[in-house]
């Protein structure tokens, strides 16, 4: 195929190596990109490949990855180089291999090593709210357009534009009712809070984080923007895989605000919302209930 010999070459110009692919299997997990671990030249790479048409989402998450990246807290695969051909787009990281002997991913030290980091990355902060350029989340497009009042961004370009999405998708009624009520409400849960715009994954569930063979915690596949920290901390508690230690180790360094558990169903709620216009309605439930848990909460 064409493609692999562009990425040879362009792994080549980026490193200043000379590579060849030796060898290429097929790496499964993801349901977006389909995915690769190339070797040749006694290198190893990680290579996404996509329809053309992705080649912008492949460069936000080098993007994403260099701005975690630039904080020197929390390991992130290192993206070589990314480029278009012959109606593909792929992405090329450092592969880095991962530690699968242990069920749970991490031991509590390296649970802790990424509830530390985790705390230190939400440390490096940007004037305003949103990025320099959008994304995306898992498949669903990720508007960042910049904004210096959390709560309008939220309203805005994350539960607004999920509940714009899942109309077109078919997902009336109830929900948006609902949803329109959240939105219009979203002062009486947000108005005390007046985070700083922090440094975020986006996207930081189980599915998102590995442990290296000497057990080093990393991050990947993020959907960074400058956010609320408790957005991030939030995910870690939607879909499971972040132990105890690793809560301790970030409340050690970062304290929780009084309010967290009503802002984490709030700040959940765009990922379910996300869940459902990309997988469908046995999220829809979810998503109401959430709601309802919500508007109860504002009174």
């Amino acid at each position: 195929m064409p493609v692999w010999d562009d990425i040879s070459s362009a792994i080549s110009a980026a490193t200043g190596a000379s590579f060849a692919i030796q060898s290429r299997a097929g790496i499964a997990g993801g349901c977006i990109n389909a995915a690769y671990r190339i070797d040749g030249c006694g290198q190893s790479y990680f290579v996404k490949l996509n329809d053309a048409a992705k080649a912008a989402m492949f460069e936000a998450e080098a993007a994403g990855l260099s701005e975690i990246a630039r904080t020197r807290t929390l390991r992130v695969p290192h993206p070589i180089c990314q480029g278009v051909n012959a109606g593909q787009a792929w992405l090329v990281l450092e592969y880095i291999e991962l530690n699968r002997n242990n069920a749970s991913k991490g031991n509590a030290a390296s649970m802790r090593e990424l509830g530390a980091g985790l705390a230190r990355m939400h440390e490096s902060a940007a004037p305003r709210f949103g990025w320099h350029r959008d994304n995306t989340i898992g498949a669903t497009p990720q508007i960042n357009t910049q904004n210096a009042d959390w709560m309008t961004f939220w309203r805005d370009h994350r539960l607004g534009y999920q509940l714009r999405l899942a109309a077109a998708n078919g997902h009336g009624g109830r929900l948006q009712k609902s949803g329109e009520r959240l939105l219009g409400g979203m002062n009486a849960l947000l108005a005390s809070h007046q985070p700083r715009p922090s440094l975020l994954h986006g996207d930081l569930w189980g599915g998102n984080i590995g442990f290296a063979s000497d057990g080093q915690p990393l991050v990947f596949d993020p959907a960074v923007y400058y956010g609320d920290r408790e957005a991030d901390l939030a995910m870690t508690e939607l879909f499971g895989g972040f132990s105890t230690d690793f809560h301790a180790a970030y409340r050690d360094r970062a304290s929780v605000d009084a309010g967290y558990a009503v802002r984490k169903t709030l700040y959940n709620l765009y990922h379910v919302l996300n869940h459902l216009n990309l997988f469908g309605g046995s999220y829809l439930a979810q998503a109401q209930n959430m709601i309802a848990q919500l508007l109860a909460e504002k009174g």
